[in-house]
């Protein structure tokens, strides 16, 4: 089953007006429990409009309240049999969820973002550092060695810098990961290619 919101992205939802009475939704997550695919969606049509509304208000950005309500009521699809009566109504249950997912994404996105300002903010950039270390005296084949030594996700992305010649971005889309895990995979790699340097022998020198 597809959920999805029916609210206008652009337009902040009026409050909701709801007109099925809570005995009604009590009954109707009782059958979703029992697996009622047609009392899911007389309960969706009665909860998604205050599911949106309260992600947006937590999120105020449509897309991300979208992503949530959809989880909720996926949530609440998988979760009807958990619902408690004598809790509160199945309107406050499904709020609390909704309000839960909310600030769990908030924490997500912020902590995503931390994490990449932290990596940039650490890390030189990588294809131009490794040529340092050739232009300095270290022949390609040190650097190959050195290369050998890493982890094979470091190396993967090294080399994609270094030889391909791409941007973390690049290796990102690539590899089909987040712009973050590249940037801390090339900074630890780097890390341990200059320890390399600094304490191996010099092989190919002089």
């Amino acid at each position: 089953m597809t959920l999805c919101t029916q609210q206008r992205p652009d337009v902040q939802p009026l409050p909701w007006i709801n007109d099925v009475a809570p005995e009604e939704l009590r009954r109707l997550v009782v059958a979703v429990a029992g697996g009622s695919e047609e009392a899911f969606a007389r309960l969706y049509d009665a909860v998604a409009g205050p599911v949106y509304g309260t992600a947006l208000r937590t999120l105020r950005n449509p897309a991300h309240a979208e992503e949530v309500a959809q989880e909720v009521l996926l949530e609440v699809w998988r979760g009807a049999a958990g619902y408690r009566p004598e809790r509160g109504t199945v309107m406050a249950w499904v709020l609390t969820i909704a309000r839960r997912r909310a600030v769990d994404r908030v924490r997500s996105v912020q902590a995503a973002s931390d994490r990449e300002t932290r990596a940039a903010s650490l890390e030189p950039p990588v294809g131009e550092s490794v040529v340092d270390l050739v232009e300095h005296g270290l022949d390609v084949e040190r650097v190959r060695a050195a290369l050998a030594g890493l982890s094979r996700v470091q190396r993967e992305s090294l080399v994609l810098a270094y030889y391909g010649g791409y941007s973390q971005r690049e290796i990102a889309q690539m590899l089909r990961v987040p712009l973050g895990t590249v940037k801390t995979r090339m900074r630890d790699g780097l890390i341990r290619l200059r320890a390399s340097f600094a304490t191996g022998p010099a092989v190919g020198l002089g």
